[in-house]
């Protein structure tokens, strides 16, 4: 599967659910199409582990919170 937009991914995962759910397709196709939005649902959830990490870097958070660091006023970072 090439690499897909999270909000792509979302759209098709919905229009799986919603074929799954009217419950007019042959086992054979709905079981393709589940895995197809299990493979999506992978992606989506990978895609927002990845941007939760990001974030966590980008604002100096840890699991538990915000990370405290020592105030440095020179520019060497000591």
């Amino acid at each position: 599967m090439a690499k897909k937009r999270y909000e792509e991914a979302v759209a098709q995962l919905e229009a799986i659910v919603n074929e799954l759910e009217s419950g007019e397709l042959p086992l054979d196709k709905a079981m393709k199409r589940f895995e197809e939005g299990v493979k999506l649902s992978k992606l989506c959830a990978d895609t927002l582990d990845d941007v939760e990490t990001r974030v966590r870097i980008l604002t100096g958070e840890d699991e538990n919170g915000l990370v405290e660091k020592p105030f440095s006023t020179d520019e060497s970072g000591a």
